[in-house]
């Protein structure tokens, strides 16, 4: 589960991790006035302007109007998805930015064409940057370890320093029996060429950041950059947190910081019915069961010409009204040109599968190929059902047929 940065800040510092001072607006009304009592008339002479979406790149972003798609542009230049507003007039100018950004779209490197809709704005004070670091905090599946990262690559995106030059990355692995060691910190701390009073508050930073990334139970914690200022300060000027949603049950305060705007529509829905959905930008729909499963079959979709449109999981014990939930989710989505079912029946029985796919084609409107796979516990039951249905389906006896029968949709 993501959050927003000013969330995330607001998160951290419970935890003593330093942050400059920030506000939240939802109008541009709002963001003039708090820009003007709490900047301005204070004798700020630097604000940051920044907008709240789930999406990396925002400083290279560019708003574009909603309606015509024409880009934003005020005082000649185009209007980002993080400005800085200086040079007199402060307050004014983050009533004019706001009203250019909120509700228009915002297109980053990660958001893609289709871009963001900006619901709100984050307005911090400005501060003069000594030196950009990077710093974040992941679980490492190859050790089983969460890992913390430093570099002095910051403001990058890390994918990218990580392929270019991965040695500037500095990596401590925390030992889940000993917890992160003082000595670690220093290493960090000693491989960004800090030194003093620097070093003396990236130690107290470091230490927090990984207190904060456990008892807030993240899968990941991103300071990008993570700022040395010119009076010595170490601050996180950017946050970034994700929830590991498998931790979700011990923080229901967490609900009330989900943004569902942010998230796809589809995915929203599918999790009302507990469903493992992430949508891609494919044409054949699959619903699968088991994750393993459900990553070969995207495979032999994109070996057979077509491009999966989903990752569905119904999991092991899903019944009949589940299964008829995640078809109607599947077939929602414009994109989907046909349908791959291959459910492996173990734990779920290949008969209950068959009778959600017939109970979904009778409130939903098919007009395309559905090919159906059925292998294990009660799959002879399942294709009788399924040839009794009524219904034209595509039906597969093993995992090679089905992806001729893929094929043989893409080739007609």
């Amino acid at each position: 589960m993501k959050i927003h940065e000013y969330q995330a800040k607001e998160l951290l510092r419970r935890y003593n991790v330093p942050t400059l001072k920030g506000f939240v607006v939802f109008s541009a009304e709002d963001a003039g006035k708090i820009t003007y009592e709490e900047f301005e008339s204070k004798g700020h002479k630097v604000i940051v302007l920044k907008s709240q979406v789930h999406a990396g790149g925002r400083g290279k972003g560019t708003v574009y109007d909603i309606n015509t798609g024409a880009e934003m542009v005020l005082f000649d230049k185009p209007v980002k998805g993080v400005n800085i507003l200086k040079d007199g007039n402060i307050a004014d100018k983050a009533y004019q930015f706001s009203k250019a950004t909120l509700g228009n779209k915002l297109v980053t490197i990660q958001t893609g064409a289709e871009g963001s809709i900006v619901n709100r704005l984050l307005i911090e004070e400005g501060v003069a940057i000594e030196k950009e670091f990077y710093a974040g905090i992941v679980l490492d599946r190859a050790t089983g370890m969460n890992v913390v990262m430093v570099s002095t690559e910051g403001g990058v995106e890390i994918e990218k320093v990580a392929e270019e030059t991965p040695e500037k990355i500095i990596k401590e692995f925390i030992d889940p029996k000993i917890g992160f060691q003082g000595y670690q910190a220093r290493t960090l701390g000693f491989g960004l060429g800090l030194k003093g009073e620097a070093f003396k508050n990236f130690i107290h930073f470091i230490t927090n950041l990984v207190i904060a990334y456990n008892e807030l139970d993240c899968s990941l914690m991103e300071i990008n950059p993570l700022v040395l200022t010119k009076d010595g300060r170490i601050l996180a000027l950017d946050a970034k947190i994700t929830f590991d949603e498998n931790a979700l049950y011990r923080h229901p305060e967490y609900e009330e910081m989900r943004d569902i705007s942010e998230e796809s529509p589809l995915e929203v829905e599918a999790s009302k019915y507990n469903l493992n959905y992430i949508k891609l930008d494919g044409n054949v729909g699959c619903m699968v069961n088991g994750a393993g499963l459900a990553m070969a079959t995207m495979d032999l979709i994109q070996l057979s010409g077509g491009k999966p449109a989903n990752f569905l999981d119904v999991g092991g014990g899903a019944n009949v009204e589940r299964i008829a939930n995640a078809f109607r989710i599947m077939l929602s989505d414009p994109n989907v040109k046909a349908v791959l079912i291959n459910i492996f029946g173990g734990i779920v029985r290949c008969d209950k599968v068959a009778e959600g796919i017939i109970t979904a084609l009778q409130t939903v409107k098919v007009d395309l190929p559905v090919i159906i796979r059925l292998d294990g516990t009660n799959a002879i039951e399942g294709a009788e059902l399924l040839k009794n249905s009524g219904m034209e389906f595509k039906v597969a006896i093993n995992f090679e047929e089905a992806a001729k029968l893929v094929t043989e949709v893409f080739a007609a």
